[in-house]
């Protein structure tokens, strides 16, 4: 057991002193011979062992003797042998020099090696101006791959605020993955807002995953209508798709203020007409007697637009569309869309 003498130095134990002036006499000697000689009992024997050989003063000795690395680590190998022989002080001392100077040294190359990546880095890939708020640049992304590394990119470096909508289904994200990363967010203190179709309320999968990211902390709001898939970090990055009825023709990677400003007013404006998720677990009917999900159907099938703009609009399949435009007829009384959307305008349904 090593002591602190005066001045805050290390000092050796009066038994483990004894111990090794004992071996030192003896030449190569049993350990345990020693111990008894000496009258210490088994847990002092092994506190005495184990400072002596902290210290690199005692090695094995046998058919095989402690390698180098066993010396300079202050450790005898596994099942080493009794029998030991004692280092002198000098040697010991010198053995302790020469590990520390190595291992500076090793220090050292990391330094050098971590110094110039750091150089490589800043000299050829950062710009000088990259960091001014006024930049705008634009990255065209049409590799899967590449856009959900840039999802992970983003994850990672957000300090501030995470605001992501999506209009369809989480349909290949793993379900701890997403969770995993809203965690390392959240415990950044970073606010995670989502935007989802109020529709996946009704799947199971999806309802469970909302319930479980609203646990965490995650900020949730559920829409009939998210226009695009949508992810903007701290101000400064914006990820949206190149065409927002074709998701699989890639994405747009947009980054400076400037530009992200956009985005960010049309990502508040779907944020403060959505409903905060658990507020309303079934959908409200209005004083027209429609739901949210009726009445954007209504909206849109007035403006013109054609039944696959508005399933991929709400999120939902041509049938569900079709169901949703019939219904509507109905409660119009009119025999075709036109008529609908005429009866509508009458009725207000469209103010």
């Amino acid at each position: 057991m090593v002591k602190i003498g005066a001045g805050g130095r290390p000092a050796v134990s009066h038994p483990t002193l004894s111990l090794y002036q004992e071996l030192r006499s003896r030449g190569a000697a049993s350990l345990s011979e020693a111990v008894d000689a000496l009258g210490l009992d088994v847990a002092e024997g092994e506190r005495c062992r184990a400072e002596l050989i902290q210290l690199g003063l005692i090695a094995p000795v046998d058919a095989t003797h402690a390698t180098r690395q066993d010396l300079e680590a202050g450790t005898l190998p596994e099942g080493a042998p009794d029998h030991v022989t004692a280092i002198a002080p000098e040697v010991a001392l010198l053995r302790l020099l020469l590990h520390e100077q190595e291992r500076l040294r090793e220090h050292l190359h990391q330094a050098d090696r971590s110094y110039s990546r750091l150089e490589t880095l800043a000299s050829g890939f950062l710009r000088a101006d990259s960091l001014t708020l006024s930049e705008v640049e634009v990255e065209v992304l049409t590799d899967y791959r590449r856009i959900q590394q840039v999802l992970e990119d983003i994850a990672d470096t957000v300090r501030d605020s995470l605001s992501s909508m999506s209009p369809g289904a989480l349909a290949r994200e793993v379900p701890e993955r997403v969770l995993s990363r809203d965690r390392r967010q959240l415990e950044k203190g970073v606010r995670v807002r989502v935007i989802c179709n109020q529709r996946f309320t009704s799947v199971p999968e999806s309802a469970d995953l909302f319930r479980r990211r609203a646990e965490l902390g995650v900020e949730i709001r559920l829409s009939p209508v998210v226009p695009m898939n949508m992810t903007i970090a701290d101000k400064q990055s914006a990820l949206l798709p190149i065409d927002p009825e074709n998701q699989p023709t890639g994405a747009i990677l947009a980054s400076g203020p400037a530009l992200v400003r956009s985005y960010l007013a049309l990502y508040e404006y779907c944020w403060h007409t959505a409903v905060p998720y658990g507020e309303n677990d079934q959908p409200e009917l209005g004083g027209d007697g429609l739901s949210e999900q009726q009445r954007a159907t209504l909206r849109m099938l007035a403006s013109g637009m054609k039944d696959e703009k508005i399933a991929r609009s709400l999120g939902v399949s041509l049938r569900t569309v079709s169901r949703l435009i019939s219904e509507l007829m109905h409660d119009l009384g009119a025999s075709s869309r036109f008529e609908a959307g005429v009866r509508a305008a009458q009725k207000g349904w469209l103010a």
